[in-house]
């Protein structure tokens, strides 16, 4: 039978078992295992699940997850979030959906801190949502900001989704995270405008909060301060060559951990929680990463993704419609199944092809972290409303009205990435040549 013809069909059977629920990670190994089999013989494709498992679970540039996971974990549980929209709260609360604001505005410190998406999703529904509806804003507002507010984190530093990316495409860490730093605060400040502008449409959407004084406000501010000293460190020590990826999660989740400990935030209970919340996430992702490796090599012996390049590059179609098309993929198979699960299965396939148009891999890495933030929030598999749902009990509908204004802002962010790169492109040229 033909390579190729082996490789399509493998792949509509790893469809195949996304529908029957099986996990992810599984149904990659297995199809990767036994299309290798066929194409091959068993003793070698035994010899590919071992070597492909062990070479992936023990490599060094690996251990960042883990620990950026854990500094995300510590975090969340020692309660950093509720301190930082407190600090923000009285900044931004007195103004018309100011409230709303100042749950963007705290989300995004947090991710200087937080890589997880269900973390601050989860984080500030239950500390954002409750004060908002204190104050008498409409639960459309405040489902969907705290619903969406999440997806920042998918670009903001320490993101796992571009560390995952970086490892399955090998492309450096350091300049992905600096690469998401303009696209994440640009997709803030539309977030802010969006309820500016709704509020003002709508006063009653998100009345004033109270006005609080400028000594109270002062007093809040080094609740603010210490996250971003350790955003700052982590990211100058990766920009200038000080520490490795793994190294600035190490000091990341130290410094994290000393600073809940000084401040009493973190008992032992909340650390061992943050343990065992970071040892599954982490496990599941490196798992991924594993079974990935195993599909990759079967897809790679097929030889599609360099016969897929070579077909794409010639279609009689402009560049900027064949990199559409690829990013509409990735948005379609991202509402389906888990988005960092598609990314990582995709990306061997697609990437090869972005490389054949010439386009810049930092700036394509960024535009597939923006096609998961958008995935995160769209039906059917759209995790960050799932969670704000069981959390808040609020109708599903309900929260979709809140997620839709919001939505529009994420997909004008990215066609003004598409337009002009050079707003992923210009930090990690500048301050990491």
């Amino acid at each position: 039978m033909n390579e190729t013809i082996v490789g399509i069909v493998g792949l509509i059977v790893l469809l195949g078992l996304f529908l029957t629920g099986i996990e992810l990670a599984f149904a990659m190994a297995a199809v990767g295992f036994v299309g290798f089999t066929i194409l091959n013989d068993f003793d070698t494709a035994v010899s590919l699940l071992a070597n492909d498992f062990l070479d992936s679970l023990a490599s060094y540039g690996l251990t960042a997850i883990p620990l950026f996971v854990l500094m995300g974990q510590i975090a969340f549980n020692a309660g950093i979030a509720k301190r930082l929209y407190d600090t923000t709260h009285k900044f931004l609360g007195h103004i018309p959906g100011g409230l709303a604001m100042a749950t963007v505005a705290g989300a995004t410190v947090f991710k200087a801190i937080c890589g997880s998406v269900v973390a601050t999703s989860a984080t500030f529904a239950s500390v954002a949502i409750p004060e908002m509806d204190r104050y008498g804003y409409s639960r459309k507002l405040s489902t969907g900001i705290v619903a969406t507010v999440g997806v920042l984190g998918v670009l903001l530093p320490p993101s796992v989704t571009l560390i995952v990316f970086g490892i399955v495409t090998q492309q450096s860490i350091g300049r992905l995270f600096m690469a998401g730093i303009f696209p994440g605060l640009i997709m803030a400040f539309f977030f802010t405008v969006i309820i500016f502008g709704w509020c003002k449409i709508n006063p009653s959407l998100g009345p004033r909060g109270e006005q609080y004084p400028w000594s109270a406000k002062v007093k809040s501010l080094p609740d603010v301060i210490w996250p971003i000293v350790i955003f700052i460190l982590l990211i100058g020590g990766l920009m200038y060559g000080f520490f490795t990826p793994t190294e600035a999660g190490s000091i990341g989740a130290f410094a994290v951990l000393v600073l809940c400990m000084a401040k009493k935030d973190l008992g032992f209970g909340g650390f061992a929680k943050s343990i065992q919340e970071a040892l599954r996430t982490s496990c599941m992702v490196l798992l991924l990463i594993a079974s990935s490796a195993v599909l990759g090599h079967f897809i790679a012996v097929t030889n599609m993704p360099q016969a897929s390049a070579d077909w794409i590059v010639g279609l009689p179609l402009p560049r900027a419609v064949i990199m559409i098309i690829i990013f509409l993929v990735y948005l379609l198979g991202g509402s389906f199944i888990d988005d960092l699960a598609f990314m990582i299965l995709a990306t061997p396939i697609f990437f090869p092809m972005v490389l054949k148009l010439g386009y810049n891999p930092l700036w394509a890495g960024i535009m597939i972290a923006c096609t998961v933030c958008i995935g995160s929030v769209i039906p059917p598999v759209a995790i960050c409303v799932f969670v704000v749902k069981n959390i808040t009990k609020a109708p599903m509908n309900l929260i979709y009205k809140g997620v839709y204004p919001f939505l529009a802002s994420m997909i004008f962010c990215m066609i003004l990435l598409f337009i002009f790169p050079e707003l992923a492109t210009y930090l990690p040229a500048v301050l990491m040549k």
